[in-house]
C-alpha cells in the first residue's frame, strides 16, 4: 500500500517545488522509501544535446537526496513557461489522462510514499484542445488529498480562503496548508496564519523560512497529511 499527497498552491511560483523537495527530504530522512511525481512541467531548459531537462524533478532530487530516476517523475515535459495546455498547443503532445495514470500507478507500486506536485494553482488547465483536463481532474482521479502551498505575506488571506472553498465546493480533501517565504515575529504573516486557519478550518501545519533545509514537522504529523492507496 502506497500513502499518497497532492501539492497545489495559491498560484505560481508560490514555492510547491521547494516545499515538495523538504516534504521528501523528510520522508527520507526518517528511512522512508519516498518518490516524486509531477503530470507536466513546463518551463524546462534543454542540455547540450537538446533534450528537455525536468528542471523541477532535478530539484527535488538534489533538495531531497532520493534515488528515484528522474524519467519515473514527470510524462510530459515542455520548453515554453506556460500552463501545460498552451505549452503543449505550442510543442505537440498534450497531456493525456491515461498516460498520468499510468505513470502514477507505476510509481505507486514502488514506492510507499509518492508525493505528487500540481502545475500552478488549483484551476491550471492541462490540456485544453483534446481532452479538456483541469489540475482538479487529475486529483479526482487519482483520489488524492491536497496540501496547499501559499506565500505568507499580504494577499495570502484572500487567495487561501478562495482555494480552500473552490476545493471543497468540487469535494477535494484538503489536509493541511504550509506558509513559504514566512517571518517569524512579522505581525501581519503571523496574522495571516492565524486568519488562513480560522477563515478556512484548515490546520497550518508548517512555516517555510527562506533558505530552509529542513520542514519542521514531526514524521507523525506529516504521515497524517496521506492517505493510504491499495496496491
Amino acid at each position: 500500500m502506497t500513502k499518497t499527497l497532492f501539492i497545489t498552491g495559491t498560484g505560481t511560483d508560490i514555492g510547491k517545488t521547494y516545499v515538495a523537495g523538504l516534504l521528501l527530504k523528510k520522508l527520507k530522512d526518517c528511512g522512508q522509501n519516498a518518490a516524486y511525481y509531477k503530470a507536466a512541467m513546463s518551463g524546462n531548459e534543454r542540455d547540450e544535446d537538446g533534450k528537455l531537462i525536468p528542471g523541477d524533478a532535478v530539484f527535488v532530487k538534489q533538495t531531497s537526496g532520493i534515488a528515484q530516476p528522474l524519467d519515473e517523475m514527470c510524462p510530459y515535459i515542455y520548453e515554453h513557461a506556460y500552463s501545460p495546455h498552451l505549452a503543449s498547443r505550442l510543442e505537440g503532445n498534450p497531456v493525456k489522462m491515461s498516460t498520468v495514470k499510468d505513470g502514477f500507478a507505476t510509481v505507486c507500486g514502488k514506492y510507499d510514499y509518492v508525493v505528487m506536485e500540481g502545475s500552478g494553482g488549483i484551476l491550471c488547465p492541462i490540456d485544453f484542445d483534446h481532452e479538456k483536463i483541469q489540475l482538479e481532474d487529475v486529483i479526482r482521479e487519482l483520489d488524492l488529498p491536497s496540501l496547499i502551498v501559499a506565500d505568507a505575506g499580504l494577499g495570502t488571506i484572500n487567495a487561501m480562503v478562495l482555494t480552500v472553498e473552490y476545493m471543497k465546493a468540487r469535494n477535494l480533501p484538503v489536509h493541511g496548508i504550509i506558509l513559504n517565504h514566512f517571518h517569524p515575529s512579522d505581525v501581519m504573516e503571523e496574522d495571516n496564519l492565524r486568519m488562513c486557519e480560522a477563515m478556512t478550518g484548515i490546520p497550518v501545519i508548517a512555516c517555510v523560512k527562506e533558505g530552509d533545509k529542513e520542514l519542521k514537522i514531526s514524521m507523525e504529523e506529516l504521515d497524517r497529511l496521506f492517505e493510504v492507496k491499495e496496491a
